[in-house]
């Protein structure tokens, strides 16, 4: 049997004194992918990423998976996936979570043609920023994101005019700011699901009424969205504008003011994986993973 961690973070598990709202998504991820991944002689395993004991060496592979503290011990998790790398094979590899780790990522992609939402880049979210962010990008109403963050941590929507969250509710360092886009709660986003490249499912995702936030950790759902060939043909140019071996990868857009879809990120660290969505999810990983791992 091949074995392949898939890292995960402690408040993920029910049982934990710290556990997330959202620990359920974990366990509906890992029940989809390790049926089909045993089926072709790849054993799945659940393991805490920070966990004292954990020894990348006893595993053939390492999938990066729900790891969802990480942006709250950044050094120390990228310590481990340096771990992992020189010790394994780390899925996905280490250069492109490097990469993709800090949203400056955009700034290439866009320079690669990938369509993408205006965007101002501050060294931090102060008071002279975000005023300076509302009249460069000409808007009333901005939405304020730290480059090092996942899952809307750390992250606000500021009206022009109001006063500003505390700072422990705004990005500790860098940010970026962009026009806050109606069609995140009219329409939802878009999330493109592609394993080795193949895709898999697309899910759209809708906030809670009053929300703008579509993690179900704010009370955000999800229903399939099966894409025209437009849309599909969208998510893929941005997917080829990156180079490498990536065994997921998720492809977030939402629609801009001009009307078109535009891409909000790129999943290449921890995305979660919307297995309610795809219903086939389970055989394309296996073959996915299957098929990397040679």
């Amino acid at each position: 049997m091949t074995r392949i961690a898939f890292l995960t973070a402690s408040c993920m598990l029910r049982d934990h004194p710290d556990a997330r709202k959202d620990y359920w998504e974990y366990e509906l991820e890992i029940a989809a992918l390790q049926p089909a991944c045993a089926a072709r002689g790849l054993s799945l395993e659940p393991v805490i990423w920070d966990a004292p004991d954990f020894d990348p060496s006893g595993f053939d592979a390492i999938m990066i998976g729900t790891c969802w503290d990480y942006m709250e011990k950044p050094d120390a998790f990228m310590a481990m996936l340096e771990r992992c790398d020189r010790e394994s094979r780390l899925l996905n590899p280490l250069d492109i979570v490097r990469w993709n780790s800090r949203k400056t990522y955009l700034k290439e992609l866009a320079a690669r043609g990938a369509p993408m939402i205006p965007t101002v880049w501050a060294d931090k979210a102060d008071a002279s920023s975000i005023a300076q962010a509302f009249d460069t990008l000409g808007a009333d109403d901005i939405v304020v994101k730290p480059v090092l963050g996942a899952g809307a941590w750390r992250q606000a929507r500021i009206r022009r005019g109001e006063a500003l969250p505390a700072a422990d509710a705004l990005p500790p360092a860098e940010c970026m700011i962009q026009p806050f886009l109606p069609a995140v709660s009219e329409e939802g986003e878009y999330a493109f699901l592609f394993f080795n490249r193949e895709f898999s499912h697309c899910a759209r995702k809708m906030p809670a009424k009053g929300d703008y936030r579509v993690q179900s950790e704010y009370g955000g759902h999800e229903e399939i969205h099966v894409p025209g060939a437009d849309e599909l043909a969208l998510a893929r140019s941005v997917l080829d504008c990156i180079d490498g071996d990536l065994l997921y990868a998720r492809v977030d857009m939402l629609r801009g003011l001009d009307g078109h879809l535009a891409l909000i990120e790129i999943e290449l660290i921890e995305p979660y994986l919307y297995p309610e969505q795809g219903p086939q999810i389970g055989a394309v990983f296996a073959d996915a993973l299957e098929a990397l791992l040679g």
